[in-house]
């Protein structure tokens, strides 16, 4: 039979390929016959209008492991396609590994399906789960890049709406899905913009669907999708005082309170660190304090200061070509700040947030701060300027002191404080520093969860006396030596919280993504590290899921 595949023209080809055909279709498994028909009669078929994304557990060592399908893919194996999309997902290949989907099509035996695509995503072993080594929730992460991936491949297929089933974990599911399908496209022609399909939970009748967990995944992603869109929008377009009246359009609806500050306020508060920076701007700066209410208003309220640069060249200290084309993020810890504010709000988290956003622009003119100029902060310290690129603990030196105002439970302040990060953890984790054993356990747990992983640095005196040991000031905003530049950073804003728990994340080696360390997030701006910051407030409120601390005495 196969002799008959060697003719010398392709008209004898096409006859020789119609002449076995038959015969083929009498070998092959019904599964495979109805791929061949489908070839025949509907290759000029429209693109799929409704897709599917089902899991399958299998181990990704072992190529002949025949897979487990989840709950739910294995009812719409059963009910719907009568067998078939298990029998062609084996037939395909090796079952899919984490982080990867396979798209299937017409699997159910309908001349219309109901779904024209089905995407099964592999989500590992059926026991991942907390893995101590790597600190992370492999169950979980899986989830997130698998789903994520066939979402995004979905809508590749300008497929119009998804259907996700939870996969194990709906909270993951839906925060895979949201995070991977969105694109910055604002400034696209409407034809250039990719398709962005509307997403869902598939639910079943005979099933219990966690609509409640896919509804906290949809408000955390969100969250994390605004970070990215602040920090993507071009810093012509973005200035502080527009940063400003988007964050009012923002959080207004979401019943967050908006106080806008300008600079004569700074300077009543004798905010001449801050000042300082924004000053060679024809940009004036603005200072933000966003109040949400959660509980009774006379519970001390948890701070979160976020660091707004609107765009950062330098100053006189200029940057290299390389690191200003993404500069325009250096106010990712406001970004951060805000979304999670929008989020907490979202999901009524009974706790009272006070956030604080100093906005400015470091840039240079005739106005500029410059190299060896020594200002005050607003309890009266010295500050020697020694790089004016270090300019960002002096924005946030300020607003921590002001964060003293409000009697808090704690302050967090997220900030790009150094780029020595990248070299220290690449984009694997958001370096922590703080003066609390707790806040560390709390936050690291949560990012376990989240996926969005932390690492603590030493906030050590040895890093204090380098910071202090200048002969004409206070402090420095550099310090001495070459080295431990994250950690001098952060001791340098220790000495501005006087008192209480605190802690510093530096997420600048966070802030960009190649798009390939983690499949969930396009290339660009990350919107990092929203989700653990919002999952670290909601269970430092939730006395059964925060960490405890067992020291004997």
């Amino acid at each position: 039979m196969f002799g008959l595949l060697r003719p010398k023209s392709f008209g004898n080809v096409f006859k020789s390929v119609t002449r076995i055909l038959p015969q083929l279709r009498t070998y092959v498994s019904p599964a495979i016959n109805q791929l061949l028909q489908l070839q025949q009669t509907e290759i000029c078929a429209d693109p799929p209008s409704r897709g599917l994304v089902l899991g399958v557990y299998a181990d990704e060592d072992d190529k002949t492991d025949a897979g487990v399908l989840t709950p739910s893919a294995w009812r719409y194996n059963v009910q719907k396609t009568a067998g078939r999309l298990l029998e062609v997902l084996r037939m395909s290949g090796p079952m899919p590994k984490r982080g990867e989907a396979r798209i299937l099509f017409a699997v159910e035996p309908e001349k219309v399906p109901y779904y024209s695509a089905v995407a099964v995503v592999g989500l590992g072993k059926e026991c991942l789960g907390y893995n101590s080594y790597e600190v992370l929730d492999e169950q979980k992460e899986a989830i997130r890049r698998s789903v994520a991936r066939a979402c995004m491949e979905l809508a590749f297929l300008d497929t119009a709406k998804i259907e996700i089933e939870n996969c194990g974990h709906a909270e993951s599911a839906a925060e895979g899905a949201a995070l991977g399908i969105w694109a910055y496209q604002e400034l696209k022609e409407i034809k250039r913009r990719i398709m962005v399909p509307a997403i869902d939970l598939y639910t079943h009748k005979d099933e219990l669907c966690d609509i409640e967990g896919w509804r906290i995944g949809l408000q955390k992603a969100a969250a994390q999708n605004l970070t990215r869109q602040l920090q993507e929008m071009p810093s012509n377009l973005l200035t502080p005082t527009a940063f400003a009246q988007t964050v009012v359009e923002v959080l207004c609806k979401s019943g967050v309170n908006v106080e806008v500050k300008v600079e004569g306020w700074a300077e009543s508060q004798s905010m001449h660190a801050f000042l300082a920076v924004g000053k060679a701007s024809c940009e004036p700066p603005i200072f933000l304090e966003l109040s949400y209410y959660g509980t009774s208003a006379e519970e001390r309220p948890i701070v979160l200061v976020g660091q707004g640069i609107t765009y950062d060249c330098g100053g006189l200290c200029l940057k290299r070509l390389q690191e200003l084309v993404h500069m325009r993020g250096d106010m990712t810890g406001a970004a951060v700040v805000v979304a999670a504010c929008r989020a907490i709000a979202g999901l009524r988290l009974p706790v009272n947030i006070r956030g604080l956003i100093p906005l400015c622009e470091n840039v240079m003119g005739c106005n500029s701060f410059r190299p060896g100029d020594v200002t005050k902060a607003m309890n009266g310290k010295s500050i020697e300027v020694q790089g004016t690129d270090h300019e960002d603990v002096l924005v946030l030196a300020d607003a921590l002191l002001y964060a003293q105002n409000f009697c808090p439970k704690f302050i967090v302040d997220i900030g790009t404080t150094s780029g020595m990060m990248r070299n220290a953890l690449d984009e694997a984790a958001c370096g922590i520093f703080t003066n609390s054993e707790i806040l560390w356990q709390q936050i690291k747990h949560a990012s376990m969860h989240t996926g969005d992983r932390v690492w603590r640095f030493p906030l050590w005196n040895f890093y204090t006396k380098q910071v202090t040991a200048g002969a004409a000031s206070d402090v420095q905003n550099y310090g001495e030596g070459r080295g431990g530049r994250p950690c001098k950073a952060a001791a340098f804003l220790r000495e501005f919280v006087p008192c209480g728990q605190w802690m510093h994340i530096d997420a600048t080696n966070v802030m960009v993504t190649n798009g390939k360390a983690f499949e969930y997030i396009r290339k660009g701006m990350a919107g990092r590290p929203t989700r653990t910051l919002i999952e670290f407030i909601a269970q430092t409120i939730c006395k059964d899921t925060a960490p405890k601390l067992n020291i004997k005495k």
